[in-house]
């Protein structure tokens, strides 16, 4: 199987856990995950299978939504509240209060990666570090946040919901604590559902149950390919160049396009990504044009990886 399948992932999961279960339901070892959902995390989860997986470092569209409460006046080492409290204080703020703080979270801004998070330092992930006791000191990292609204707050129970539309690498838990700190409270994040990621959302995804139901627990794993997702459809950004049948053989085999024969000919912009695709729809690779050289060349190949 090639190509993609969206899942829902439960909580207590991690995205690894998930992607473990995909392959005894499917019947496919080669499948891989677009981007890490902590395990209490809920949500859209794109699995790339079979010669998808090439996709994996290429993405056109990484940038994610969710829906996230949170709790002020608490404090954990997770930054969530299935950590350790490290402090309680009163808290007291107003829907005003809350409003007012969203503007300086807005755009790009500095972002510290929280101990407990995938991220590396010296080989080693913080969260392997953070286990054994220690905090190290970490590199600030620069993140868009393109939306961020309050969707509701409790003022009686000092709970609220945020809605966050934001680039890759953003860790909401530090977006929370960060805001806690600026309100002088602390705050930590209750709950987190991703609504969106690479293009895809809630409504294009399915429960492992579901998925479990259909394939009749990995019996009949070839019921799953109803659930797939043509790769191209991760690349709809881009320009697609559909290629005669000898074109197409051609670039399947590594050898670039003389633009002047593609319907590029007129219109090429050096440095572009394209889809390339033959006449009966199948997707072959995508293809960078050179305007230097008059040429398409080969920048990742999708076709007949797995034959």
């Amino acid at each position: 199987m090639d190509g993609i399948i969206v899942v829902n992932k439960p909580q207590q999961f991690t995205s690894f856990d998930v992607v473990a279960v995909m392959r005894r339901l499917c019947g496919q070892k080669k499948i891989g995950h677009t981007g890490t959902l902590d395990p209490m995390a809920q949500g859209v989860l794109p699995l790339l299978l079979g010669s998808a997986t090439r996709a994996q470092d290429i993405l056109p569209d990484s940038d994610k939504e969710y829906e996230a409460e949170f709790r002020l006046g608490l404090t954990t080492d997770t930054l969530d509240i299935w950590g350790e409290v490290t402090a309680e204080k009163p808290a007291a703020a107003s829907v005003n209060d809350i409003e007012r703080l969203l503007p300086s979270f807005r755009g790009e801004i500095m972002q510290l990666p929280p101990m407990f998070s995938a991220v590396k330092k010296n080989g080693v992930r913080l969260y392997d570090l953070a286990r054994q006791g220690e905090v190290v000191e970490r590199e600030p990292r620069r993140v868009t946040i393109s939306e961020l609204s309050l969707l509701g707050f409790d003022e009686k129970a000092q709970t609220g919901r945020l809605k966050i539309a934001c680039s890759k690498g953003t860790y909401i838990r530090s977006l929370i604590d960060d805001m806690g700190r600026e309100l002088g409270c602390g705050a930590v994040m209750t709950s987190l559902l991703r609504t969106r990621a690479c293009g895809f959302t809630l409504d294009d995804a399915k429960t492992l149950d579901e998925i479990k139901a259909l394939t009749n627990g990995g019996e009949n794993s070839e019921n799953a390919q109803t659930l797939l997702r043509s790769t191209e459809s991760l690349f709809t950004v881009y320009d697609r160049v559909t290629v005669s049948d000898k074109q197409a053989h051609r670039f399947a085999n590594g050898n670039p396009l003389d633009i002047g024969k593609t319907s590029l000919r007129s219109n090429a912009q050096n440095g572009a990504v394209v889809r390339v695709g033959d006449r009966d729809g199948s997707f072959i690779a995508l293809g960078r044009v050179d305007t230097d050289k008059g040429v398409i060349a080969v920048y990742k190949m999708f076709a007949l990886l797995n034959k």
